[in-house]
C-alpha cells in the first residue's frame, strides 16, 4: 500500500473560518476561535493521520495589510507556510465575500498565491448562509480559472463536505512516508496551548483595541503529584491605561477571565490546575523586534 504525506497550508483573509476548518478536520480544538478577526497570530500545525495518508495542516494568520511589526510577522508566517506546502487551501467566506472579489483583489493575497506553483484548492466556506444559485455560479466562475485544481463548497462549522476536501488533498499529495508518529496531532507543547486559551478568553471578554494589544506569557508551569498543577501567566498590555481595564473594578474582570480560562485549560489538559494571572505593561511591544522575539514571533530570517 502506497502512503501519501505532505504539508497543507490553510490561507485566507481574517475571520473566514481557517481555524474552524482545521479544528473540525483534526477533531481537536487546536486553534483558538473567536468572532473577532486576527485571532490566529502564529502558524499552528495540526496532523491528520489515516492508514494510507498523513496530512499536516498549517493554520495561518489572516492575510491583511500590516499596520505594525507584529502584523508584518503574521504575514511572514503565511508566506513561510505557503513556501513549505505541497497543497494550499484558499478559503473564501461566501457570506461576507459572496463573489470572492474582496479576497482576490487584495494585493497581499495575490502576492501569496503568486509565490510558487504549489497546487491550490479553493474552498467556499459558510455555504449554509448562502443560497444555492449563488454558490453554483461561484463554483462555475472559479472552476474555469486554471489556478485551482478544485473548487469545493463547504461549511467548516457544520462539517459539511469535508470528506471531499480530504479526498481532493490526498489526490494531490506526493507519495511519502509519514512525517510524524500516528498518534501525534500537533508539534506544540502544553504551554503553548495554555497561552492560546488565555488569549482566546481575552478576545472574548474585552472589546476594541484591548485584545489586539495583549500577549500572554507563561511564567511558571509546575506539574504536581498530590496537588493541582500550578500555572502562573502574565497578560502583557501596551499601555498603563489598559491595565485597569483588564483588572476591572476590584479585580472582578481578571477574576472572571481566570475562571473561564481555567475551566477551558482543565478541559484541554484533562486535569485540575491552579491558575494565577498577572498584568504587565510592555510599552509598544507589538512594534519592538526584541520583545516580539521573546514572545516567540520568530521568522526564518532571524
Amino acid at each position: 500500500m502506497s502512503i501519501k504525506a505532505g504539508f497543507v497550508s490553510i490561507i485566507g483573509k481574517p475571520n473566514v473560518g481557517k481555524s474552524t476548518l482545521m479544528n473540525t478536520l483534526i477533531g481537536e480544538r487546536l486553534s483558538i476561535i473567536t468572532n473577532k478577526p486576527q485571532t490566529t497570530r502564529k502558524r499552528i500545525l495540526g496532523i491528520l493521520t489515516a492508514n494510507d495518508y498523513q496530512i499536516i495542516f498549517l493554520d495561518t494568520p489572516g492575510i491583511l495589510n500590516p499596520e505594525y511589526l507584529l502584523q508584518e510577522r503574521m504575514l511572514e508566517y503565511v508566506f513561510q507556510s505557503v513556501k513549505d506546502s505541497d497543497v494550499i487551501l484558499v478559503i473564501i467566506d461566501v457570506d461576507s465575500d459572496p463573489n470572492g472579489s474582496k479576497t482576490f483583489s487584495d494585493e497581499r493575497v495575490k502576492a501569496v498565491l503568486k509565490e510558487n506553483n504549489t497546487k491550490k484548492i479553493l474552498l467556499l466556506n459558510k455555504i449554509d448562509l448562502s443560497n444555492q444559485p449563488d454558490i453554483e455560479k461561484l463554483i462555475n466562475q472559479y472552476s474555469e480559472k486554471s489556478n485551482f485544481e478544485k473548487v469545493i463548497p463547504i461549511s467548516a462549522k457544520e462539517g459539511f463536505n469535508l470528506e471531499n476536501v480530504i479526498d481532493a488533498i490526498v489526490e494531490l499529495l506526493p507519495e511519502h512516508s509519514k512525517y510524524f508518529p500516528e498518534d501525534q496531532i500537533t508539534d506544540e507543547n502544553e504551554r503553548f496551548f495554555v497561552t492560546e486559551i488565555i488569549r482566546e478568553k481575552v478576545f472574548e471578554r474585552y472589546r476594541e483595541e484591548i485584545p489586539y494589544s495583549t500577549e500572554v506569557l507563561i511564567a511558571e508551569f509546575k506539574e504536581r503529584e498530590n496537588a493541582k498543577d500550578y500555572i502562573s501567566a502574565e497578560i502583557v498590555v501596551e499601555k498603563e491605561t489598559q491595565k485597569p481595564i483588564i483588572l476591572g473594578a476590584k479585580g472582578e474582570s481578571i477574576k472572571k477571565l481566570g475562571q473561564s480560562a481555567r475551566e477551558e485549560i482543565e478541559k484541554f489538559l484533562q486535569r485540575e490546575v491552579y491558575l494565577e494571572l498577572r498584568v504587565k505593561v510592555r510599552e509598544k511591544w507589538r512594534s519592538n523586534p526584541n520583545m516580539l522575539k521573546n514572545f516567540g514571533y520568530n521568522t526564518e530570517n532571524e
